[in-house]
Formats: structure tokens, sequence, C-alpha cells
């Protein structure tokens, strides 16, 4: 065969794929039916609890010679000091900077020799160290994964390192209109007096005013085996787990721990508007919400088939809306930022810096529509959207750790999925119309936009929602002074 033949083949394949491509689109106009989801057994789960008051959670799943670990602690960001935020994230980001045997750049060869993955970070309600190890090193595995836990130094050096490059982070973001607008929205709906009106990893003034020994205290005091639970999954067995969590732990000593901090958010007034300038932005960063409900509450499921059609997923209304009817944004969406305490209800997208207007129109007209009765056919393919999407979050022992997480931390049965689709079905019409009009005030909204002042303020004055303030960037970030 001649030289271009090959070639000529090739673009041949490809030209009559794409034809047939091209027909198939034009044929194909009737989006797939969704099928009934797949049968979800949660893996049988077993307890035990060591002398010092450190919980075990194991899951046997042994079909391949692997193993997950997640140490959960009992506090997050919302035990940061007020003047200290930031604080829980940063304690753990320093766990793996080196202990009393090993620095930092031990830790990593060995974590790299081993072929396990060692690390740690800090959410709201809770911090957790992590560990992914192939079982024939787990004797040496946990020893690390103790040591950083047990022992960390938090070396002077390592400290100022993470602080700069933290303070580094910080600086960036003044560029970044979603940081801004999410930070905004978070302190204006919370005030600064509440955990959740500060930001989870901190602002430029408590970042520098946070010390080495700050980072100690939070560590002594809130890293504890009776505040602590150590989930297991893998190649493992309930009495395995525990022998070797008794010989890597047994030595962590109880301590007096603070109670947990939940405090009720401010009342909300009537709907406002802030606008934080950003000159010469082409786009604007929208957000739209109020406080919601904490994780504990009842109506968790119907909350979540009704955020579903709402703003939760790809065909959900609020997408639909501002993406393909009106084209004023990539992607629009909305969430429940669920928490001990009750967290943010944000609806939220980045517009056209023109359409600004437009859009919040449209934000708050399916916030108030949605509390009219929906559809079945949409209900029920909200419902079938949330089953579909369970099993595949079950897939490897790294996921079925990471879902067990919440169940510890919110204190919810260890059975909990095994009975999640029929509460999902169990959400009807009327649940779903009475927690949107519940929980989605909308004569209470908070609306946040970052944008160009000169070019979205008076379209923005002109809807009337509420009274406008005006702020600039710096107002919301600060001057990274300590205060």
């Amino acid at each position: 065969m001649p030289n271009g033949a090959p070639r000529a083949a090739t673009r041949i394949l490809a030209a009559c794929c794409l034809v047939s491509s091209i027909a198939g689109a034009q044929i194909d106009t009737v989006p797939p039916r969704l099928g009934p989801p797949p049968a979800l057994t949660p893996p049988p789960m077993t307890e035990r609890t060591l002398p010092n008051g450190l919980r075990l959670i194991v899951v046997e799943q042994h079909e391949l010679p692997l193993a997950d670990f997640v140490l959960v602690l009992n506090a997050g960001g919302e035990a940061d000091p007020p003047n200290r935020s930031g604080l829980a994230t940063l304690t753990a980001a320093l766990l793996t900077e080196g202990t009393a045997t090993r620095t930092s750049l031990q830790i990593a060869d060995q974590t790299s020799y081993l072929g396990v993955q060692l690390g740690a970070s800090a959410a709201w309600d809770y911090s957790m160290v992590t560990l992914h190890t192939p079982t024939a090193q787990l004797d040496s595995a946990l020893a690390l994964y103790a040591d950083v836990t047990l022992r960390p130094t938090f070396p002077a050096r390592e400290f100022a390192r993470l602080k700069t490059e933290r303070l580094t982070e910080l600086l960036q973001i003044r560029d970044e209109p979603t940081e801004v607008a999410d930070r905004a929205f978070a302190q204006t709906l919370f005030g600064l007096n509440h955990p959740y009106g500060r930001p989870l990893g901190g602002s430029e003034a408590t970042t520098r005013a946070t010390t080495r020994d700050d980072v100690v205290g939070f560590w002594r005091v809130h890293y504890r085996p009776n505040a602590a639970t150590l989930i297991a999954v893998g190649d493992l067995t309930p009495d395995d787990v525990a022998r070797r969590a008794e010989r890597a732990f047994g030595a962590w000593t109880r301590g007096e721990l603070p109670p947990p901090v939940a405090p009720a958010p401010p009342p909300r007034g009537a709907t406002s508007v802030l606008l934080v300038d950003k000159p010469g932005a082409p786009q604007t960063s929208v957000r739209v919400g109020l406080v919601g409900a904490p994780r504990a509450t009842a109506d968790y499921f119907p909350l979540e088939v009704m955020n579903t059609i709402l703003g939760g997923s790809f065909t959900s209304r609020l997408n639909q809306n501002l993406r393909e009817t009106h084209g004023f944004t990539y992607g629009a969406g909305s969430g429940f930022g669920m928490r001990r305490a009750a967290g943010p209800f944000i609806a939220g997208a980045e517009v056209t810096g023109a359409k600004t207007d437009s859009a919040l129109t449209e934000f708050v007209r399916e916030l108030k529509a949605i509390g009219d009765t929906v559809p079945n056919a949409e209900l029920a393919k909200a419902k079938r959207y949330l089953e579909l999407q369970l099993p595949g979050e079950f897939e490897t022992t790294g996921d079925i750790a990471s879902r067990l997480v919440p169940l510890v931390v919110y204190g919810l049965p260890l059975d909990y999925y095994g009975s999640y689709d029929r509460r999902v079905e169990q959400v009807g019409q009327g649940d779903v119309q009475r927690v949107a009009r519940q929980y989605l005030d909308t004569g209470r909204l908070l609306v946040v936009i970052v944008g160009d002042r000169k070019a979205i303020e008076p379209g923005v004055r002109a809807l009337g929602l509420g009274p406008v303030t005006v702020k600039q960037v710096v107002d919301v970030l600060g001057t990274g002074t300590v205060p």
C-alpha cells in the first residue's frame, strides 16, 4: 500500500464517523431514560472501643490487599478562637511536617518508599488524618500514621513556611471574585462573631497573628482519643485492627474536652444586597441565600430532593434557566452547607456582567417557584438521580471510609445508607413544597454580587430587591493587619 494510503483511509474513516455522529445527534433527540438504581447493600461494620476511649469502626473488604484509615477528630474550624480563624486547618497541615523522630523530608521519603498516601485536613466540624496503604506494609504504615498524629513537633521552620504559603494564597484571593463573593456572603450572613462568618482557612490578619504556640495548644486540647474515631476499611479483620490500633494508639492519653461550639445564627432581616466593587470585571459573581439547616435536621431528605430539583444537578431548574434558556452563565446551582449548626443555603453562578440584573431576577423567580407544587415527573427524576449517585460512592476502600465520616461526625447510625433509598422515596410533593417555603424565605434573602460597580449598580438598584450596600474588596478581605 502506498505511503499516503493509510493516512487517506484514516481521514475517510474519521469523516464517516463524523457523519454518523451528526446523523445520530439529529435522530437521537430524546434524553435517555434513567433506569432503576442498582441495589446497594452497605458492607457490614464492626465497632470496638479501646481502653483510652478511641472508637474503632471496621469494614472488611478483601478483594484487594489494600486498606484505608481515617482518624476523625471531633473539632474543626468552628473550634477556632475568634481571632485565630484558620487554626484548625493550619494545625492539620503541620502534622506531616515533622515528629519527634522524623523530619518532614523523612516522612515524605518513607511514604514514597512504602507506597502509602498520608494526609491531614480540617473541615468545619472535624479534623482528620488519612492513610492509604498496601496491607503488606501495614505495620510500618501504621507506625508512621500514629507518629504524625501523636508526636508532631510543629517545627518552627515548617510553621513559618506554611504560614508564608498561606499568606501568599490569601493575597491571590483578592483577584478571585468567586472567593471574594464566598467570603463576603459568609461574613455578612453570619457576622464575624459567629464561627461560620469567619473563613475556614483564615484571613490575612488571623494568619499573621497565629503563633506556633497556638497550633500546639489546639493540638493538645482537641487531638484526644476520647474525641476520636478510627475508621478502617480494607483487607482487614476487626480483631486485627483492634490489636494493631492498640499497639499504635494505645498510649494516647485521654483529655478534658471543651463542649462543641454550635451557636445560633443571628436573626435575618428583610432582603438586602451587598455589592462588592471589582472594577473592570467582565463577569459578576452572584450569591443568593440565607441560613439553612443543621445536618441533624429531620428535613434532610426533603431538602436534598428539593435542592436537586432547584440547583443540585445539571438538569436542575437554575441551570436550565440561567444557562440553557438565557445563556447568562456556564453553570448555576445551589446547595445547603449542613454542619453541626445551621450552615448556609447558597444559590450562585458567575454571570455575564451586562446581565447581572436579569440573572438576579431569574434567581429570585426560581427560589419562589420551587415553593409551588412540583410535577410528579420532575420529583421522580430528582429522587432517581439521588438514588443513582449513591452506589458509585462505595466503589473503593477510600470511598467507603469517606462515606462513614459524616456518620461519625453527626452521630448518624451505621446502617444509615441501608435505608437511604427508602427515605428518598418517601419524600412527596407536599414535603418538597413545605421545606421550600420554610427554608427559602424570599423576603429575607441575602444577595451578594462581586463585579464592576459602574456597569452593574444601576440595574441592580432598579430591581428594588432591598437596600444596596457597596463595599470594596479590602473591606471584605481586610488589610492583613492584626486585629
